[in-house]
């Protein structure tokens, strides 16, 4: 199964909700063709009600473990209220253009490390 399959059944699955977008935002990444490892997931769901963002994310990140275990490198999460995702126009913000990762971090071509 695609790991973006994945993590879009257990969404369903785990939330009742009016929206779920799991986007592969790999490619704007310094990775091979058609992986799998950068995601931008919007969640919009009663379900996060009286919660805050941290509790929020700590509800996906334990979702989502055996993939963040796995190949998956970075997940931007955008999880809201229904009520909230309303009152921001009913859109997530854009993600930010990759900066080429370490490779570009003075230290690491120096031979540094992190």
């Amino acid at each position: 199964m695609k790991i973006q399959t994945s993590i879009e059944q257990k969404l369903e699955q785990a939330f009742n909700s009016d929206l779920i977008a799991v986007e592969n935002e790999s490619h704007k990444h310094n990775v091979p063709p058609n992986s799998e490892t950068h995601f931008k997931v919007t969640v919009v769901s009663g379900d996060f009600d009286g919660q805050g963002k941290v509790k929020r994310h700590q509800a996906i990140y334990k979702l989502l473990a055996d993939e963040l275990a796995g190949g998956v490198h970075a997940l931007a999460l955008h999880l809201y209220t229904p009520t909230e995702w309303a009152d921001s126009g009913q859109a997530a913000p854009d993600s930010p253009n990759c900066l080429g990762g370490s490779k570009n971090d003075p230290a690491f071509a120096a031979g540094g490390s992190q």
